[in-house]
């Protein structure tokens, strides 16, 4: 006869210590690289929005233009400066940002700008104006940094069916 022998089942228990370490030191180490947002944020300030706060006749009032049609650049006092027409379906920022320039070393105190804003105008190219309007890459020292033109940027709507003006004539003293 032969015998049969059992053999003894038992169960065996799971070692997770290890595992639980890893998780100890690895979790808080990711959430630290973790970039959650980055948000960045233009100050806007909207006229007409507190009581006593209009500009006197006197002032001088840039305002730049942005309709679908291109960009106008205006001040109170001489009417319109420059247009800028579309090129190739796209705005001519840099032709912006040189009448800005010019207009910065003729009034360097100005710091606000106006931006009459039309309602078919995209949202990359109203934050594309802004920032042309607030500052230019300059070299200074060997190195290129951003320098001031107009930061205070205050919003304003455009009428709907606005048209862009035709480029203001020299010969007749018109512009600046």
């Amino acid at each position: 006869m032969r015998r049969r022998h059992r053999r003894l089942t038992t169960s065996a228990d799971l070692d997770i210590t290890a595992f639980l370490n890893l998780m100890i030191v690895l979790v808080p180490v990711l959430l630290l690289g973790m970039v959650f947002s980055q948000i960045r944020m233009i100050e806007l300030n909207f006229p007409g929005m507190e009581a006593g706060q209009a500009p006197s006749a006197q002032d001088f009032r840039l305002v730049v233009t942005v309709i679908p049609a291109g960009l106008e650049v205006a001040d109170s006092e001489r009417g319109l400066i420059e247009v800028l027409p579309v090129n190739n379906n796209a705005q001519d920022f840099e032709g912006l940002r040189t009448v800005l320039q010019q207009i910065k070393s003729q009034v360097p105190d100005k710091t606000d700008v106006i931006l009459e804003v039309g309602p078919d105008v995209d949202y990359q190219t109203l934050v594309s104006v802004m920032d042309a309007v607030r500052s230019y890459p300059a070299v200074v020292a060997a190195s290129v940094v951003e320098a001031e033109l107009f930061p205070d940027v205050s919003l304003m709507d455009a009428d709907e069916g606005r048209a862009l003006a035709s480029r203001p004539a020299s010969d007749t003293g018109e512009g600046a």
